[in-house]
Formats: C-alpha cells, structure tokens, sequence
C-alpha cells in the first residue's frame, strides 16, 4: 500500500537542503581561498562549476520553500 502524500514538512525539509547545500559551498570556496596554490586548474574549475549548480540550487530550494508556505 502507498504512503499517503503528507506535505506538512516539506517547508521544513527544504530549508534544511538549502542550509546544508550553503554549507558545502562556503567550505568548498574556504577550501579553494586556503589552497587554491596547490590545484590545477581543472581540479579549480570543477569546484568552482560545483559551487554554481550549489547556487542554482539554492535559489531552487528558497522558490520551492516560499511556494510550499504559502499553501
């Protein structure tokens, strides 16, 4: 039997993604300021593409999460 759909900590749940993802990204650019001097710049440039789809998906997250409030 399927699980009912409950929604009622979805709001919860997705500022929990978002906190988390903005941690990850602010170690990812402490790690890159402390030792950007010992990466190749390909090693530089996947953190650094990381940290854009972080971002991406933190707006994603704060949309979904006002969207889930107000219903």
């Amino acid at each position: 039997m399927a699980k009912p759909d409950n929604r009622a900590d979805n709001v919860a749940h997705l500022q929990e993604h978002l906190e988390n993802t903005e941690a990850n990204l602010q170690e990812a650019e402490d790690y890159l300021d402390e030792h950007s001097s010992e990466l190749t710049a390909d090693e530089k440039q996947v953190i650094e593409a990381k940290n854009e789809r972080r971002k991406k998906s933190m707006d994603s997250f704060a949309a979904e999460a006002a969207d889930e409030a107000q219903q």
